[in-house]
């Protein structure tokens, strides 16, 4: 009788990769006091001048404020990611993250100069949207994309207009639009592709 032995595999390389990097970024921020986070993970209004005003475009997912703000984004990309790298493969996923962290990057910039932005939340919500469009097909809208929709960009809409806090219900939103359109795009492409 063979018996095979179970290993452990590293089966959604961006996702897993991506939590690695923010957990990484997290106890080298804890070391030097916030002082890397703020530098490298973390974007605000600094002058276009400024090289790493461009890098942390990009960099601000990698940050996190603290373990809390770091789990409970890595528990909805560790939940969500593998999923819908599979579906779209890796390199579509790493364009997906890239390009919400850009756009959500940009609207703080210009919208909002006086915040500074940090964590993979955009990413979260653009996932949880993204995840919502599996059952999409031309000519339909699934109801889980309109629920999830309303319930979780409608919980952040609501809380930006009625709750002070340090959460950025922005990238919450603009996650959550990126996912949308990303979503349509790449359910449209896959419907010609066949």
């Amino acid at each position: 009788m063979n018996k095979k032995r179970l290993r452990i595999t590293y089966n959604a390389p961006v996702v897993l990769s991506f939590v690695l990097i923010c957990l990484v970024v997290l106890i080298i921020g804890y070391l030097t006091g916030g002082t890397s986070t703020e530098k490298y993970f973390m974007t605000y209004h600094s002058p276009l001048s400024n090289l790493f005003t461009y890098v942390r475009f990009f960099t601000h997912i990698f940050g996190h404020g603290g373990w809390e703000h770091f789990i409970n984004n890595a528990a909805y990309l560790l939940l969500l990611g593998p999923m819908l790298e599979e579906k779209h493969g890796s390199q579509t996923l790493a364009e997906i993250i890239g390009i919400t962290a850009l756009v959500t990057g940009l609207v703080n910039y210009i919208f909002f100069p006086e915040i500074a932005l940090c964590g993979a939340s955009g990413v979260v919500f653009a996932f949880i949207i993204l995840a919502s469009f599996t059952g999409f097909r031309d000519g339909e809208i699934p109801l889980t994309f309109i629920l999830v929709a309303i319930i979780y960009i409608g919980q952040q809409v609501l809380e930006g207009i009625l709750v002070t806090d340090n959460i950025s219900n922005m990238a919450h939103i603009v996650g959550g639009a990126v996912g949308a359109f990303l979503g349509y795009v790449l359910n449209k492409k896959s419907k010609y592709s066949r």
